[in-house]
């Protein structure tokens, strides 16, 4: 049986882990890591995203850009709750900013991160009474088979999930335009993500 990590010091091996630095040298930005690592025992909600964006690199906290906004207006909470480590924990799928390509889209998340320290994280956490699953990558990887073909497919199966897990769409920005073509999302997901998001960190 695989013994159950501490959670500081795997926190503090994430913020060391420097396995992706060729990779990153090689993207258009040739960034170097910085792993943000946001996790502490007994949170009430973990949020599984995808990767950080160039503002989170910068800055060192998660979802810390226009994204953070939305999310945080779709679970109906402010920002001191959801930096509160005592209430909300994130695990991307990989934790540093995979860069941009040539033309400035988003590299994937490298498989290598969630391969090296996903399994551990959950292990450490323990049972987290709701997990928001944000974008293709989380959903097929906490999902499995589960997860439907696609985002939206996803998305729109969330009754299936819920009330312990959400899959969601990620709130960037550039998904304005799917959310005007899905309107039950905010209609109909939102306000009971809001309700469930309440009952847990109450």
């Amino acid at each position: 049986m695989t013994a159950t990590p501490r959670i500081g010091p795997l926190r503090d091996e994430i913020a060391a882990c420097r396995l992706c630095a060729g990779r990153f040298a090689a993207t258009a930005t040739a960034h170097a890591p910085r792993p943000v690592p946001w996790f502490a025992p007994g949170a009430r909600i973990l949020v599984c995203g995808q990767a950080p964006g160039m503002r989170v690199h910068e800055e060192g906290r998660p979802f810390f850009d226009p994204s953070g906004d939305r999310l945080r207006a779709w679970m109906g909470i402010d920002a001191a709750t959801f930096y509160d480590l005592a209430r909300i924990a994130v695990l991307p799928m990989a934790f540093c900013f995979p860069g941009y390509d040539a033309k400035g889209a988003d590299l994937p998340p490298p498989r290598l991160c969630a391969d090296t320290w996903h399994a551990g994280v959950m292990r450490a956490l323990g049972p987290v009474p709701l997990t928001l699953l944000i974008g293709g990558y989380a959903q097929k990887w906490h999902l499995g088979p589960a997860a439907r073909p696609g985002v939206t497919a996803t998305v729109a199966a969330w009754r299936d999930h819920a009330p312990d897990v959400f899959p969601l769409p990620h709130p960037s920005w550039r998904n304005t335009a799917w959310l005007k073509r899905n309107p039950w999302f905010e209609a109909e997901l939102v306000p009971a993500l809001r309700t469930r998001v309440a009952e847990v960190l109450q």
